[in-house]
């Protein structure tokens, strides 16, 4: 077997094999003398068709499964006696002339990347400390409330805050547009949802009165026929409604879970919940920093079939999040995230061997207990990921995860950062914010 190898353009190799005629030929012999003992075919008695004929029946067939077979092992010896580490599947392209009695193929895929991993050094990390107090909590029950609000009617013109149930009809020169006209539509002052200038045009107009709102759709409109052109809108006010927000009572206290209605109960379940929230921002932005600054630091070129899986899998992820909906979308939109991950993926997985990081079953499982914990039923949650060692896979992948931090923690200087719990969490971007 002659095997050469050429580089290609950055990871890309180029795998050259031939295979020795005599041994594909042999094989296919040795092969037509087993089917010869049991062949059956017209003319000839049981195991007693001759040679010539069942190579004429079967040659093509055998010579076809074997090269196949040769072609699977060969390559994997090859790559194996070069030490290649593919990065993926290679794509194969036979080379045959039975005239010339030659066998071959060609093999194109891309290799891993070696790393040299460079030192973290004099490199700085912010540990964020932060301190949940009653301003917090307070700030945070209103917005529950806010969660919770219910709209009346209100007998006065709209002001920030209000409801208004209006109709519409948007012009453009003069005509009507497609997508400009409304009827029964709701919109709530100060939520900046409209066109800029919308919004606050209908403040301190009251029901059955009509505005003419003289406007421009932004530059950067997502629609490219209005993006930067003059709108004129005629809004007709239908309704005025005014937010009420419930009580801090055993009502409210109920429907986020507290069977009893005790009050003081729910103040403190949703400061757990907030310490619990603050202390995952805190490690969350402790990894973010330290993988930015492993990425930073270490440069490594990414082969071009693992950022396609993984521009793949982050399609997959965004159609499932969205229900499951089925649309095209551009390799563009994910192609920065993907080169990120595959990118972290290579250096982590060299910090781990070089470090001899592994992830111990007590590690392990002290994860999966904590992932339970916010089950109603922990243990079932416990039995699930140790039902099936496959379970496990994503949570060993997270202890390395959290164990590389560590070690790179480890290396850094960490300077401590004060901050409010505001600053650290955004719940108000959250359908439920204090996690109830």
């Amino acid at each position: 077997m002659q095997v050469t190898v050429e580089s290609g353009e950055g990871l890309e190799r180029r795998m050259r094999i031939e295979l020795p005629f005599e041994r594909i030929q042999g094989e296919v012999d040795k092969r037509l003398q087993g089917i010869a003992r049991s062949a059956r075919l017209p003319g000839f008695r049981p195991g007693k068709a001759p040679t010539k004929v069942l190579r004429q029946r079967y040659g093509n067939q055998i010579e076809i499964e074997v090269f196949g077979e040769l072609v699977q092992s060969s390559f994997a010896e090859a790559v194996e006696s070069h030490a290649l580490r593919l990065a993926g599947a290679p794509s194969i392209q036979p080379e045959i002339d039975q005239a010339a009695r030659s066998f071959g193929f060609t093999a194109t895929f891309e290799v891993l990347p070696q790393v040299e991993l460079a030192s973290l050094a004099g490199q700085v990390v912010k540990r964020p400390v932060a301190q949940l107090t009653d301003e917090d909590l307070g700030l945070m029950i209103e917005r529950l409330r806010e969660q919770r609000k219910t709209w009346v009617e209100a007998q006065r013109p709209g002001q920030a805050g209000d409801r208004l149930t209006i109709s519409y009809t948007g012009t453009l020169d003069g005509e009507p547009f497609d997508g400009g006209s409304a009827s029964g539509t709701t919109v709530e002052l100060g939520t900046g949802r409209m066109i800029p200038g919308f919004e606050d045009g209908l403040v301190g107009a009251g029901a059955g009165e009509t505005r003419t709102l003289d406007l421009r759709f932004p530059e950067g409109y997502q629609r490219a026929d209005l993006a930067g052109r003059p709108v004129r809108f005629e809004v007709t006010i239908d309704a005025v409604s005014e937010p009420l927000l419930p009580e801090v009572d055993e009502a409210f206290a109920r429907s986020f879970g507290v069977a009893d209605g005790d009050v003081e109960r729910f103040r403190a379940d949703v400061r757990a919940n907030m310490a619990r929230e603050l202390k995952q921002r805190i490690h969350g932005r402790m990894k973010e920093q330290v993988m930015d600054l492993i990425l930073k630091c270490n440069t490594v070129d990414t082969p071009r079939v693992l950022v396609a899986n993984e521009i793949n899998g982050l399609k997959q992820q965004m159609r499932a999040n969205l229900g499951g909906a089925q649309f095209e979308l551009p390799d563009s939109l994910f192609e920065e995230s993907a080169q990120r991950r595959v990118g972290l993926g290579l250096i982590i997985a060299e910090i781990v061997k070089q470090n001899g990081i592994k992830a111990d079953p007590q590690s392990i499982r002290a994860a999966v207990e904590d992932m339970a914990s916010t089950y109603e039923d922990p243990q079932e949650v416990i039995n699930y990921y140790y039902a099936d060692r496959k379970n496990l896979g994503p949570v060993e992948s997270l202890v390395l995860e959290e164990q590389v931090v560590n070690w790179a923690l480890s290396q850094v200087t960490v300077e401590e950062e004060q901050l409010s719990f505001a600053q650290l969490t955004d719940p108000a971007s959250a359908a439920n914010p204090a996690g109830l």
